[in-house]
């Protein structure tokens, strides 16, 4: 920590030489108000760079015995802090050894430390304005001095005004810390930059953060203060962006005393611990700079935070030592810090650290509180070593002057990046681009001739870095870094563990920003598992998330994703619709390609059956025709014009044949074969049958004496008829295929997750027209031979014709409804189930006795016999 220190010249000096003699009179001592004690370093060069550095983090106020007036002063003086000043001058110092950037001139520097204290950081670049120890606006003592710019500071609350009163004066300014988002506006800031980012970007991070490890559900705990404020406010909206809800929000302040107020604050973090117990949040967010009083509130919720994440903004870790009181708190915390790929290595470094001992820096009144603060060492003054023993407790002690500044707590740490060094080596460098192109233009000008304001900040750009790099700020005036994320592990004061987890690259595309690489590290959790903070279970994929009346967006439950959709990701907000052609699997979580239904030849046990009857009956016809034509000399063939029975068989074989257009894929060609082949083919073996029927009727009627229908006997009225009721339904065929023909279809909304592959008619006239043409047939053909059943019965074969017809109208006249009601294969397989029974019927009806008076009773097969049988 640091100690209170006194250095440089009092206003109760200077007032006491205007007073003179009355100084002592209270009315002149009304005046003499206060006094800053300065932490201030000079070195006088050609070029100037001021300063404003916060070393100390906190001043306080108090008296002296015997003085009337007020003293403020600064307190605990970081070391981390004092490091970045330590880098700044070595810089300086190489600088001006080496001579390539300045070979004519010198950098100097006047720097003051803010204390962390906005008030003190205004007074400060006054004074190095005007050159005096009490600051005078507008006005120089120091005529020669030709200041370029300005760094510091690194906290926000002091940077803002500095960087007000530099924007008035032209100076261009570089920040090494200030995060405030109010500053990247160019109109009112044109000369700031700064080499962090803006608070925007860490969130930003943060948000992304929380995201990847699914912490949807947290708490947030907000100090009482400016920053705990101002981060709250854009906390809340990056959150929100990110779909991370806020359980909770409770502000906590400093417990001080046993007054009235103190019990009142007292009241409110009790009330805020018990939210915190009830909360489920496992991960809590900390927002707000962290300070001695602060920590002390934090600790009443220790027992709160044993199995709980804490998560530090980037303002807390800016104040990184204040972990040292608080173990059992920040143990297993989370952070994010800005990092530079800057660094001052090199073999000057380790000497230089190793000198810094008040011996070699008598004047250095901040390095004589980091010895007697770390060292315990005494002051020469015996007032501050009086304060110190009544402010911290310990007893001081004569050093031996070889104690080492390396071996301070946190002046040399991991966590440590040169911001201050760095944003000194951007503004000397810019100072030399300047120069050169001033130059450039014209006669080269004295040393102190060059005017720096209002211009210097045109020259941040392109700033050589490395080898073949340059360094360049946003248009806002940031310079983009990235962060890197810890995970901190605290057993002891002395045992403190910082874990990389991973980076986030504010360059880049969104989704590649954020990298979290392998990484073993005890969470604070029973399993050292990542811990879970959410207010309701992840929604598999197959499920979306449905809200919960009433209750934040975090909260919700899993519904499954409805018929048709599907959902890939965990915590879907909605449910994807799969393409047409696709159908989402079982677990709902991903497309795939529908099922495609026809009747397959191998797939489908129904088809082998198919197969299997088809070919079946068609060997029989073949069968039955070769019996026909080995016996075509037979009376019993020759009765009923053969020729017709020999064109009846080949039509119902084709019959039997044509199921196989019916089966497989259809395509084009098969959708247009298969209805006009069987069409046509029972058109031929109807009109067969019908020849027959007119044929039976004609030679009956020629029996009797003197008829004339003898003319019409013969095979021409039988061929004609044939002829011409087969050209009727070929004409209605081809007028289908000319106008609309029949043609796949891919049917995707009869079955859910199926392709139905089918035949669409094109013409459902066309379709009916072959069919009611068919029936047609087939009825003329049936009353006919109803009306010849009882002709004699050496001529009759009607009453066969009757049953067959009767037999194929009862078939086709079932298969229309059948045929409407059912979809896909089935509709398929109504009408190979038709054609096989309706082809088997007219073969078994027509033929099959036939053939069992060939076979099994060839003493009938006679004219004799046939004559006067009653078989037929």
């Amino acid at each position: 920590m640091g100690l209170i220190t006194s250095a440089g010249l009092t206003i109760m000096q200077q007032n006491r030489e205007r007073c003179g003699a009355q100084a002592e009179n209270p009315a002149c001592q009304l005046n003499i108000i206060e006094t800053y004690e300065d932490y201030e370093y000079i070195q006088e060069g050609d070029i100037m760079i001021g300063g404003i550095l916060a070393v100390n983090s906190e001043m306080i106020e108090y008296r002296k015995a015997g003085e009337g007036y007020k003293r403020k002063m600064c307190v605990v003086v970081l070391p981390q802090y004092y490091r970045q000043l330590v880098d700044f001058r070595l810089l300086i110092k190489i600088i001006n050894h080496k001579r390539s950037l300045f070979p004519n001139l010198t950098l100097g520097y006047h720097i003051y430390d803010s204390c962390g204290d906005a008030q003190k950081a205004v007074r400060s670049v006054l004074q190095i304005l005007s050159g005096t120890r009490e600051p005078v606006p507008n006005y120089s003592c120091v005529g020669k001095r030709n200041i370029a710019g300005f760094i510091g500071d690194v906290y926000s609350a002091t940077t803002v005004p500095i960087a007000q009163i530099l924007s008035l004066f032209g100076y261009s300014q570089i920040s090494s810390g200030a995060t405030d988002p109010l500053l990247s506006d160019r109109v009112t800031y044109p000369y700031f930059f700064r080499t962090v980012q803006s608070d925007h970007h860490y969130y930003l991070a943060f948000s992304q953060l929380l995201k990847h490890f699914g912490w949807t559900w947290i708490g947030i705990i907000r100090l009482d203060d400016y920053e705990g404020g101002k981060e709250h406010q854009l906390l809340m909206k990056y959150l929100s962006s990110h779909g991370i809800c806020v359980e909770f929000s409770v502000k906590i302040s400093s417990f001080i005393d046993q007054t009235s107020s103190g019990w009142n604050e007292y009241n409110k973090d009790m009330q805020s611990k018990q939210v915190i117990q009830k909360s489920s949040a496992r991960v809590i967010l900390l927002c707000g700079m962290v300070s001695g009083t602060s920590v002390e509130s934090l600790q009443k919720f220790t027992e709160e935070f044993i199995e709980r994440t804490l998560i530090l903004s980037y303002t807390i870790y800016v104040n990184y030592h204040m972990m040292d009181y608080a173990i059992d708190i920040f143990n297993g915390s989370l952070g994010l810090i800005q990092y530079l790929e800057y660094s001052l290595q090199g073999p000057i470094l380790k000497p230089y650290l190793e000198s810094i001992r008040p011996s070699n820096y008598p004047e250095d009144k901040l390095l004589e509180d980091i010895w007697m603060r770390y060292h315990l060492c005494l002051s020469k003054d015996n007032s501050k070593n009086n304060v110190y023993k009544q402010v911290y407790k310990d007893e001081l002690r004569n050093c031996t002057g070889k104690e080492l500044i390396t071996n301070v707590r946190h002046f040399d740490n991991p966590l440590h990046s040169p911001h201050v060094a760095f944003a000194a080596y951007i503004l000397t460098h810019a100072i030399h681009i300047m120069q050169m192109s001033i130059d450039q233009e014209g006669p080269k000008k004295s040393k102190n001739m060059y005017n720096y304001k209002h211009q210097l900040h045109h020259y941040f750009k392109n700033i050589p870095f490395k080898t073949n790099t340059t360094l360049n700020f946003e248009e806002n005036g940031e310079f983009l870094t990235h962060y890197r994320i810890y995970y901190y592990t605290m057993k002891s004061y002395s045992e403190i563990h910082m874990e990389i987890l991973g980076w986030f690259l504010s360059r880049g595309l969104s989704d590649q920003q954020l990298y979290i690489g392998p990484y073993d590290v005890r969470w604070k959790t029973n399993n050292s598992q990542i811990p879970k903070s959410q207010c309701s279970d992840n929604c598999l994929p197959g499920f979306r998330k449905a809200p919960d009346h009433g209750t934040h967006s975090c909260c919700y439950h899993c519904v499954p994703c409805s018929e048709g959709e599907m959902s890939n990701l965990t915590d879907s907000e909605n449910c994807i619709r799969c393409p047409d052609m696709e159908w989402p699997n079982e677990k709902r979580n991903q497309c795939i390609a529908k099922t495609e239904q026809f009747l397959s030849y191998t797939n489908d046990v129904i088809s082998d059956a198919f197969i299997s009857v088809s070919i079946l009956f068609s060997l029989i016809t073949v069968i039955v025709l070769g019996i026909f034509v080995l016996y075509r000399d037979s009376p019993i063939v020759r009765a009923n014009n053969r020729s017709l029975s020999f064109l009846l068989l080949v039509s119902i074989k084709l019959s039997f044949l044509s199921v196989f257009l019916f089966l497989g894929r259809p395509v084009d060609i098969t959708c247009m074969l298969r209805i006009i082949t069987f069409g046509i083919t029972f058109s031929i073996a109807v009109s067969s049958l019908l020849a027959k029927t007119i044929m039976v009727c004609v030679a009956f009627k020629a029996t009797k004496p003197g008829s004339s229908w003898r003319k019409w006997l013969g095979v021409k009225l039988s061929n004609s008829v044939v002829l011409f009721c087969s050209s009727i339904q070929i004409i209605i065929c081809m007028t289908w295929l000319a106008i609309s023909p029949p043609f796949q279809e891919l049917d995707i909304h009869t079955s859910p997750g199926t392709i139905i592959i089918q035949c669409n008619e094109g013409s459902a006239i066309g379709f009916y027209s072959v069919i009611g043409y068919m029936g047609l047939l087939a009825a003329v053909s049936f009353v006919l031979a109803f009306l010849a059943r009882s002709l004699p019965d050496s001529f009759n074969e009607a009453k066969y014709i009757t049953f067959s017809m009767l037999l194929f109208c009862s078939v086709w006249i079932t298969m229309i409804p059948a045929y409407l009601s059912t979809k896909g294969k089935n509709t398929v397989c109504v009408e190979i189930f038709a054609i096989l029974t309706s082809s088997a019927g007219l073969l078994a009806s027509i033929f099959l006795p036939k053939c069992y008076m060939i076979l099994f009773r060839p003493e009938m097969n006679t004219k004799s016999n046939l004559l006067g049988n009653k078989f037929l």
